[in-house]
C-alpha cells in the first residue's frame, strides 16, 4: 500500500469545503466531474476516503487548469486556509502529487487562475501569496491563523 500521511488528514473537513465551493447543477447545469477543478478535487478526496494514500498518482498533471468557472472567493479562501492547516510542512519531502498539494492547486487555480509553487511550507506559501496577491493573502492568513 502507498504511504499514508503520518499525521492523518481531515478528509471530512476537506470534503465539506469542496461541497461548499461546488456550484452544483443549478449553476453548472450538469456536473463536469474531473473536468472541473472542484470536481477533480472531490474525486481525489473520495478516493482518499476509500483508500488513504499520501499521493494522487499523476494528480498534479491532471488538474483541469483550463476550468475557468467562477467560484465564490470566500469559500475558496476558507478552503485554502483549511488545506494549509492540513499541510504537514514536509519541506524537502514535499511532492507535487501529495493529495494536500493537489487539492490546494485545484483551489488556487479556481481562485487565482493558475497553480503556483509550493515548497512544503504553509508559511512560505502565505509569504508568496502576500507578495503576489496581497488582498487574498490577508484573508487566507487571517482564516489560517484563526484555525477555522
Amino acid at each position: 500500500m502507498a504511504e499514508v500521511h503520518k499525521k492523518g488528514l481531515n478528509a471530512d473537513l476537506i470534503e465539506e469545503d469542496l461541497d461548499n465551493c461546488c456550484r452544483g447543477t443549478e449553476l453548472c447545469e450538469r456536473c463536469q466531474g474531473k473536468s472541473c477543478n472542484i470536481g477533480f478535487a472531490k474525486e481525489c478526496i473520495k478516493a482518499y476516503k476509500k483508500q488513504p494514500q499520501k499521493e494522487v498518482p499523476g494528480g498534479s498533471a491532471q488538474i483541469p487548469t483550463t476550468d475557468f468557472k467562477v467560484f465564490d472567493e470566500v469559500e475558496l479562501e476558507t478552503a485554502i486556509a483549511h488545506i494549509l492547516r492540513e499541510c504537514k510542512d514536509c519541506k524537502e519531502d514535499h511532492t507535487e502529487d501529495c493529495i494536500i498539494n493537489v487539492i490546494r492547486n485545484c483551489y488556487e487555480a479556481s481562485l487565482l487562475g493558475d497553480v503556483h509553487p509550493y515548497e512544503g511550507s504553509a508559511l512560505q506559501y502565505l509569504m508568496y501569496l502576500r507578495a503576489n496577491y496581497p488582498e487574498k493573502a490577508s484573508d487566507i492568513a487571517y482564516l489560517y491563523s484563526r484555525g477555522q
